[in-house]
């Protein structure tokens, strides 16, 4: 599968850069988390806010998909969240920014390592998949309840 266009731009950049500037970028990127924070009035489909036992604090993960169908995540992190999880933020929020949350879910999690080496992945393992299983697993959730209100719709029409 061809990853989301925006996503693939992020990845194609982190391909271009030696270790230290990957290390350099990734730290840019997390500095950018507080910019995938919820705006003031923005409204959500589903807020899932919790602290998993991977996580050093909470995460919360919003999702709001447009009339087009197009996926929109923003993510708020504590303070105790490291670096790496911060900089998957950005890096997520940005490079599914308008994609369906059917495609999100196709989005294979193989990119990460051309995003953070192969050597953070070894030692960070759990940290650098973190955000994009919980970022699939609201969309499949969003998914799931568009479905039964459509099956709900449809009963209710054919009494």
């Amino acid at each position: 599968m061809a990853y989301p266009p925006k996503l693939e731009a992020i990845i194609s950049l982190f391909g271009a850069l030696s270790e230290p500037e990957r290390r350099e970028t990734l730290i840019s990127y997390a500095e950018q988390s507080r910019f995938q924070e919820p705006k003031e009035g923005e409204k959500f489909e589903l807020e899932d806010i919790r602290k998993d036992q991977e996580c050093t604090d909470t995460v919360a993960v919003y999702l709001r998909v447009d009339p087009d169908g197009g996926s929109h995540f923003r993510v708020t992190l504590g303070p105790q969240v490291q670096t790496l999880t911060r900089s998957m933020s950005s890096i997520l929020c940005k490079g599914l920014d308008g994609v369906t949350p059917e495609q999100v879910l196709e989005v294979p999690a193989d990119f990460v390592p051309k995003i953070v080496g192969a050597e953070l992945v070894r030692v960070r393992s759990q940290t650098v998949y973190y955000l994009l299983t919980r970022m699939k697993g609201v969309a499949k959730v969003w998914l799931q309840r568009q479905r039964s209100e459509g099956l709900a719709s449809e009963d209710s029409s054919s009494e």
